[in-house]
This record gives C-alpha cells, structure tokens and sequence, in this order.
C-alpha cells in the first residue's frame, strides 16, 4: 500500500532538516525522496501534495513542481497582438477597432481567452444593450471581439455563436439625408478648420476614412483630381470635386510645403468631425445628422439627376450596385444643391 512519511534529520552544520519521503507499494518496494525543508510547515505541505497525487493514482512527479506555469493569455494580450498584426486597415478602420475595444477591455480585458464562451458573449451583448448602446454599435464591438479571438486560434470561436450570441431587436431608423438649407445652417456655426471638410464630403460622397487617409501625394494638380487610395473596397479611384472646392483645398498648403505622405486635412480626423457636426447641429437647431448621411445626400441627389447606377457606384466606391440603389437613395426633403461659394463666405 503506498505510504508517505516525514523524517527528520541534522546537517553538518547541525541544522535540522525535514525530509519527506513515499513508497508507492507495501514496505517491500524501495522508499523515495519527495524533498528536504527548513521548516516542517513547509515539508507538510510537500507530504500532502504527494498523498493527493498518490490518492489520484498518480506518480508524484517533483520535475512539475519547478517547471514555469503556463502563461495565460488574457483578452487584452490577445488584443494587443491583433492590433499590432493588422497592417493592412487604413488609420479610419484602425480608430473605430480601438474605440471597439474600449468597450471590450474594461470589461473582459483580464479575462483568459479560453474562459470566454459563447454564455459570456451573451452576457455581454446584454450588458452593453442596458447601457443603451445601439444595435449597429454592439454589433460592431461584437465583431472586433470574434477577430480577436480569431487572431488567438480560438474555435469554436464563442463570439460567432448565432444561436446563443443574439443581438438586440432594434426598431429600424428611417434615415433622412440633410438638406441643403441643414448643411449650410451647420456650416454657419462649425469651427472654421472643419467647413471647407464637410462641403467636400456633401459635394463628392467621400467617405470620411478616405478624406482622412487623403495625402498630398494622391493629389492631381494639373487634372484638377484627387486619388482615393485608402478605399473601403481595396480599389483605388479618382475623385474631381468642382473647381471651387478643388481651389479652397490646394489653399489649404503652400506647393513647397506638400511632402507626398502629409495628409490634405490634417487638422481634420473622423472622430473630431464626427463630435464638431452633432455640436453644431444643436447649435443651428437642425436635425441631427453625421458625416456619413452627407455621403447619402449626395447619392441621392445624383440618382435624382437621372444619373446611371454604374456611374453613381463608380464615383462613390461601390462594388455592388443593387447595394447602392438599396441602401443610398432616399426620398430627400430638399432636392436643391447647396451654393457651395455662399455657404463658405458666410461661416
């Protein structure tokens, strides 16, 4: 029958030592060492961690005592590494993935990935939801999650569960694009760095990632055109603003000045325009709208225009064309086009 014991013994030095030892048969099998200590505290919990490998039948191995724990990997390591990994997003897309996991990491930042499941997932979802996130945003954080994870190996991955991860019902806002009388209310009141921003994203559909990511280098002078190099699609194109805006722009920076890589707006970014917009909405006393609803105004008004759908795709960054007519034309409240040179000269 195994056995464990404690014996005592003097060193040279005449300290006392506590030994233990065990036998994993009857006193015929040959006794062996499970280790010295100072003090017998110390060699009691040593006989018990053996006693307890002996009860599980098991051989105490003393080797995996010493040997260095495995590290856990938490959420916010697994973040950490993903965010570094992802090279290929433009700085638009990487701004959005870091607000994402700011909502993800005070909450699951020290949890270890492989703890994470679909349950927690769930839990999540519903927390954010009380915190009276919306649908789009939650869906959003959700997504960046399952990357990560996916990023770490996880799989399943707990956060592309669809039958325990569900988002919340959300009633569907009618969106209504600004009208021109909206816009150049906003203009009116915006800080002066971003007036000449928002009449470029109204007047061309850009996207505010590409009007953030726009250097001087994708710049066509003579041509009176500037390249979309940082496309949601992956494809580059050509964007011609009318001359009025294409001259308040090259003002922006002396010719000597544009080095290729220094962006056309650099005193603009996604997050600040987005803020300076809903600002001056409830200062002019408009309705609410953000950068992107510029970007359906304008391909409303070119469908009402009598505008060819593959033309529309070609000049806004649109690879699926039923998505375009689906998703970017509305009935607007106001047709008319906005008197770029007016709404400037009076903000």
């Amino acid at each position: 029958m195994a056995s464990v014991w404690l014996t005592t013994r003097a060193t040279k030095s005449g300290e006392r030592r506590y030994r233990v030892e065990f036998r994993l048969g009857g006193r015929e099998s040959t006794s062996q060492y499970a280790g010295s200590f100072k003090t017998k505290t110390a060699a009691v919990a040593r006989r018990r961690w053996v006693e307890a490998e002996l009860a599980a039948m098991r051989v105490p191995d003393l080797s995996a005592l010493t040997r260095e724990p495995a590290r856990v990997l938490t959420l916010d390591k697994a973040a950490e590494r993903w965010r570094a990994s992802r090279v290929d997003v433009a700085a638009g897309t990487m701004t959005t993935y870091t607000v994402a996991l700011g909502r993800l990491l005070p909450r699951l930042g020290d949890c270890a990935i492989e703890r994470i499941d679909a349950a927690t997932v769930a839990a999540l979802v519903a927390e954010l939801h009380a915190a009276k996130l919306r649908k789009q945003t939650i869906r959003k954080t959700i997504s960046v999650l399952a990357m990560v994870l996916d990023h770490a190996g996880v799989q399943p991955n707990p956060a592309r569960d669809r039958m325990i991860v569900r988002l919340p019902r959300e009633q569907r806002r009618q969106l209504e694009p600004p009208t021109a009388a909206h816009v150049e209310a906003v203009l009116h009141v915006l800080p002066a760095r971003y007036r000449l921003a928002v009449a470029v994203l109204d007047a061309t559909g850009m996207r505010i990632g590409e009007l953030d990511g726009l250097t001087w280098g994708d710049v066509d002078e003579p041509r009176g055109r500037w390249r979309i190099a940082t496309s949601k699609t992956g494809r580059p194109r050509w964007v011609a603003p009318m001359p009025l805006l294409y001259e308040r722009v090259l003002e922006l920076c002396p010719r000597e000045d544009r080095h290729s890589e220094r962006r056309v707006f650099e005193h603009v970014t996604g997050d600040r325009l987005r803020t300076a917009i809903a600002r001056a909405c409830v200062a002019a006393g408009v309705p609410a709208f953000s950068p992107h609803d510029l970007r359906h105004r304008r391909v409303s008004l070119l469908h009402l225009a009598g505008v060819p759908w593959a033309r529309i795709g070609e000049q806004v960054g649109h690879d699926d064309l039923v998505t375009t007519a689906r998703t970017y034309t509305h009935v607007v409240a106001d047709e008319s086009e906005l008197d770029y040179r007016r709404a400037l000269e009076l903000a």
